[in-house]
């Protein structure tokens, strides 16, 4: 049931030198997160708070309008202006639910349904938060569609257009529908590409430590793979060899260690790859996460022809939806269509349409602007619990606790003991471990198992680690 409309702890300074839509904002989303403004509360018209404030209805306006684009607020026009649901632990009821309240779970809600642990391991996202109507509707206006006897092999035209728009928008990326391929997922994506372009024993890059799937397929395919060393920026590329076919790269956060590849390297990067004639492969999975800055824009948009950029659904939304997207040059895009043809390879069609309406009436803009606000509160309680050993933490759906070698196994050991699983970086490198540490994933346990199962581990490094000298330089919180 919606609340009624509430007093907004609002009010404006003509003098500061803040804007006013700007400080209308911040006091409405600081009022949201205090837990003023809980979720449901109805909010003014933009009319009646402008005359309120003494400010032009634009200004509240604009304001609102930014709050809707977040994901604070919701409604539909004639039916009010109201705080969304963006936080789960706080109830339309008033105030915040008590510690022991946040203890109460049920296996749907943190752990893994499997297992009955908390499962704080990367790459799985939180499904639960999806708005199912808006999910429903998309499959019945699919369901509407006539049926294809003859697949597109560069995937449904209306999401080609859908997808083009949303990157362009979302990701800066320079591409039009023509230079879209839909695929299956990544994974789908990088074994078009290793059919498509290599041979027995040509040299595929791959970042060390790095995505372990990427390096089974290139090896599925023949491929003789190539660690390549990252450092706290990403690949290091300086010291890359020269013979490499192609070379698979994070970028945006590079998987595990969580770098973000700076501009000056991005564009060396390039510079080696059009000196080589070597393919960068960049690998966007999470890149619509980002809780500090604005995402850098794709590395695909500085050079389109030296670079093939691959992205799914599978951390935005769902693993099961099966849709991801290449984006390439045309005349490298028509070499991988026809080798899929060869495959019998393609991408339901059905699934396809549901996610072209999905991105046509905004629902899924939606719903990333709510996960965004959910996996920031869950990223800040893992920073809150575990911050000396953090890395990474400023992006995508999990952190690197980097730790000294011979305390990994025991906290990992110690936290199943205790019925929380988190990963290490052992498993995510070709050759020996150059990093250690834990690989702590936010994305698929609740907000409450997240703090319970990260005060768990930190309890344990406490423990771990009492020598002075094995402490981080930041110390205990």
């Amino acid at each position: 049931m919606r609340k009624l409309q509430v007093d907004l702890p609002v009010a404006v300074d003509r003098a500061g030198s803040v804007p006013l839509v700007t400080q209308v904002g911040d006091q409405l989303r600081a009022a949201m997160r205090g837990g003023q403004l809980t979720a449901g509360s109805r909010l003014p018209s933009s009319r009646s708070l402008a005359d309120l404030l003494g400010v032009s209805r634009t200004v509240v306006t604009e304001a609102y309008q930014q709050l809707y684009a977040e994901g604070w607020l919701e409604g539909k026009h004639g039916s009010g202006t109201y705080v969304a649901e963006v936080y789960p632990h706080v109830h339309a009821e008033g105030g915040h639910r008590s510690e022991a309240a946040d203890d109460v779970h049920t296996p749907l809600e943190g752990e893994d349904p499997e297992t009955g642990l908390i499962d704080l391991r990367p790459g799985r996202p939180w499904v639960l938060n999806y708005d199912d109507a808006a999910w429903r509707r998309a499959w019945r206006a699919a369901g509407d569609l006539p049926m294809s006897a003859r697949p597109d092999l560069y995937g449904d035209p209306l999401l080609r257009d859908a997808l083009a728009a949303h990157l362009r928008r979302a990701r800066a990326v320079p591409a039009g529908p023509g230079d879209v391929l839909i695929t299956r997922g990544t994974g789908n994506g990088l074994d078009l590409l290793a059919a498509t372009l290599l041979k027995p024993g040509d040299k595929v890059g791959v970042e060390e430590p790095g995505y372990r799937a990427a390096r089974w397929i290139f090896a599925g395919r023949g491929a003789e793979i190539v660690p390549c060393p990252v450092d706290a920026d990403g690949v290091i590329v300086d010291d890359l060899p020269g013979d490499l076919r192609m070379i698979y790269t994070t970028p945006a956060h590079q998987f595990p260690t969580g770098g973000r590849l700076p501009i000056p390297r991005r564009e060396r990067l390039l510079a080696w790859a059009r000196a080589t004639g070597a393919l960068v492969v960049e690998d966007d999975y999470d890149a619509e996460f980002r809780y500090d800055v604005a995402p850098l824009p794709a590395l695909y948009g500085l050079d389109p022809e030296h670079v093939v950029l691959l992205g799914t659904l599978s951390k935005s939304l769902s693993p099961d939806v099966g849709v991801g997207w290449l984006v390439a040059n045309p005349p490298l895009l028509d070499r991988v269509a026809r080798r899929r043809k060869e495959l019998a390879d393609r991408t339901s069609g059905p699934v396809q349409r549901a996610v072209a309406i999905m991105l046509d009436r905004g629902d899924l803009d939606r719903h990333l602007r709510r996960m965004r606000l959910e996996y920031a509160r869950r990223r800040e309680a893992v920073v809150a619990a575990l911050g000396p050993w953090t890395k990474g933490d400023t992006a995508g759906l999990h952190v690197l606790a980097e730790l000294p070698e011979h305390v990994v196994p025991e906290i990992v050991a110690g936290a199943r003991e205790r019925g929380v699983l988190v990963d290490t970086t052992i498993r995510h490198h070709h050759g020996p471990p150059r990093v250690h540490g834990l690989v702590v994933g936010y994305g698929s346990a609740a907000l409450h198992d997240v703090r319970r199962g990260c005060g768990i581990v930190r309890t344990l490094l406490d423990h771990a680690l009492q020598e002075p000298e094995l402490l981080p330089g930041a110390g205990h919180l």
